[in-house]
């Protein structure tokens, strides 16, 4: 039996590679907003040991005044890393949207593929079954012909 070959198999591996490599994207899309949420994570935990400490017992006004500075800066750059991470979640959001595109295009193009197989198997099967039937029945007429069979 001859061997299937599919002839889109250039395509197929086109749209797998850019399954890929869309998926690759939005692994680091992904990755940049984790590290985004990490930083903004930080800092709240470093805002929130800066406000305990403020009012410990041993500071001055100025001590007191340069950690409200501090505070205020740090309130700042979570706001700065909160736009961020809203910037990246979109970048996400529209990786996952072009992942997703591709992922449907190799798939349609894969259960193509499947169907146009499974349908091969079944015709040379067929196709089998009628060779093997001719041998057979051509071996039984040529037994019957010189006489071996008698009917």
């Amino acid at each position: 039996m001859r061997r299937f070959k599919f002839t889109l198999e250039k395509a197929l591996k086109l749209r797998e590679y850019r399954e890929k490599e869309t998926e690759i994207e939005l692994g680091r899309a992904v990755g940049a907003l984790t590290r985004i949420e990490q930083a903004i994570d930080a800092t709240i935990e470093e805002r929130n040991a800066a406000a305990a400490e403020r009012f410990s017992a041993g500071f001055s006004v100025s001590d007191i005044l340069a950690f409200d500075h501090y505070l205020q800066r740090l309130d700042a750059t979570k706001a700065r890393l909160t736009q961020e991470a809203e910037k990246a979640l979109s970048r996400v959001e529209d990786a996952r949207g072009v992942y997703l595109e591709a992922s449907r295009d190799r798939k349609v193009l894969s259960n193509v593929k499947e169907r146009r197989e499974k349908e091969y198997h079944k015709y040379m099967l067929a196709e089998e079954t009628k060779v093997i039937d001719d041998i057979a029945s051509g071996a039984k007429s040529r037994r019957l012909i010189s006489g071996e069979y008698s009917a």
